[in-house]
């Protein structure tokens, strides 16, 4: 079995991506490592370099800033780097720029890859998501957080990333038939220095709509974390990996992940919250795969 893992990154260091850490994390359960490299306005290609590693392969890019309608060009650079992993690669791995790995899994994953490998039915393998909000001690809980999504796929050339890069489709856009495998990513991407959450945050409006430019006081200001409405408090251990990068924070933020935050909901999204906090069952869950 041969495995590939690939992604895309650009300017990693100006928005604090923990890039690095979502490559060492990654390296272990593959035999190559394919990154698109975007045309940074910062040192996020020394910084790839500077990994010690023989699997990473380095492909650079120049974004396409005509297609940022609906965040497209992240799906864009996405397809760059799958379409540059060895043809004879079986699964290809994806992981964004500030996804990670637990080692604790890496057994399961390696375990799910091996017992699926020739059952031509799995087209891909499906995660549960952590996705950390403020710090590092709660991840986000409700509706505007999905749950899982594709992160292992066959190496088929007529699969695509789909819209903004959070998933996958066939290129005819039919969904994939996945396996769900009871591994976490750990996504971090909602954990940054308030300011440049923010300028983060306008730069991703910027993706989606052509149209948008934020000024230089949007710019300045400090993300507001406490606009959330509910999260919840964080039991486990982070990856090795994210250690050192946890000793670092330098900015302060609590919530009260206690009380479920109703009060400011349209009724439908109240009921629709309860019946999923009581039964687990989420209505109208958006699932970009079919499971088997």
């Amino acid at each position: 079995m041969k495995v590939s893992g690939f992604s895309f990154i650009k300017n990693a260091i100006k928005y604090d991506y923990p890039i690095v850490e979502s490559i060492l994390s990654i390296l272990p359960l593959v035999d190559e490592y394919v990154i698109a490299v975007g045309n940074s306005e910062d040192a996020t290609r020394e910084l790839i370099t500077s990994i010690q590693s023989d699997k990473i392969k380095i492909i650079d890019t120049i974004w396409d800033e005509t297609i940022r309608d609906g965040g497209r060009v992240l799906a864009v650079e996405t397809d760059k780097a799958f379409a540059a992993i060895s043809p004879d690669a079986d699964w290809a791995i994806y992981l964004q720029g500030d996804e990670c790995f637990h080692e604790k899994d890496y057994e399961a994953i390696r375990a799910a890859m091996q017992q699926n490998l020739n059952d031509s039915k799995v087209e891909g393998l499906l995660f549960d998501y952590q996705h950390f909000y403020g710090n590092y001690n709660y991840v986000g809980a409700g509706k505007r957080w999905y749950r899982n999504e594709i992160r292992i796929i066959r190496n088929n050339k007529n699969i695509a990333s789909w819209k903004d890069a959070q998933g996958f489709r066939f290129k005819d856009e039919t969904k994939l038939s996945v396996k769900k495998i009871n591994v976490p990513i750990y996504h971090y991407g909602w954990v940054k220095p308030p300011v440049i959450s923010n300028q983060k945050t306008m730069y991703f409006h910027t993706l989606h709509d052509k149209n948008f430019e934020p000024t230089a006081e949007q710019l300045q200001k400090d993300f507001d974390y406490h606009n959330i409405d509910r999260l919840s408090l964080f039991a486990g251990s982070h990856p090795a990996v994210m250690q050192e990068r946890i000793s670092r924070v330098n900015w302060h933020f609590e919530f009260n992940h206690f009380k479920k935050s109703y009060k400011n909901m349209k009724f439908k999204h109240k009921l629709s919250h309860f019946i999923e906090d009581i039964t687990g069952y989420r209505i109208g869950e958006y699932k970009n795969y079919k499971l088997v």
